[in-house]
């Protein structure tokens, strides 16, 4: 596996560590999306410097997604990448930072976020692992 692979993987691995830090803190909810968003941005970002994919400059879900979706073997829920995406273009704004469009995310959301960040970078992972 190359260096900046792994660059990548264990910076996905610290915001996960972050959440799981947090993850039972209703109060900081959106942090807990932001950080599932980044460290799914970055499993796909380690997956593609891995594969040699043209690196792009987004942080677009579904856009990096469909760059790496041919060399991973598990589905991904499009709906919940769609709705990170949002998360996160919002959040570059002062006030807003991991605020959906529909406000603070529950407490359920987050972890449903969380959950879904971990799987996602679990599966990179082990494809990654097993090149």
């Amino acid at each position: 596996m190359k260096n900046i692979t792994k660059d990548w993987l264990e910076s996905a691995e610290s915001d996960l560590e972050t959440i799981k830090e947090i993850i039972h803190n209703d109060i900081l909810t959106h942090i807990i999306a932001f950080h599932s968003q980044q460290a799914i941005e970055k499993s796909f970002k380690a997956m593609m410097e891995e594969k040699g994919i043209d690196f792009i400059k987004t942080h677009d879900l579904v856009t990096l997604y469909s760059k790496i979706k041919k060399f991973i073997d598990f589905n991904i829920e499009i709906s919940i990448l769609e709705l990170l995406d949002k998360l996160y273009i919002d959040s570059r704004y002062p006030g807003n930072l991991g605020l959906l469009p529909y406000g603070k995310p529950t407490l359920e959301h987050a972890k449903k976020f969380y959950r879904f960040a971990l799987k996602v970078f679990e599966k990179v992972k082990n494809n990654l692992e097993k090149d």
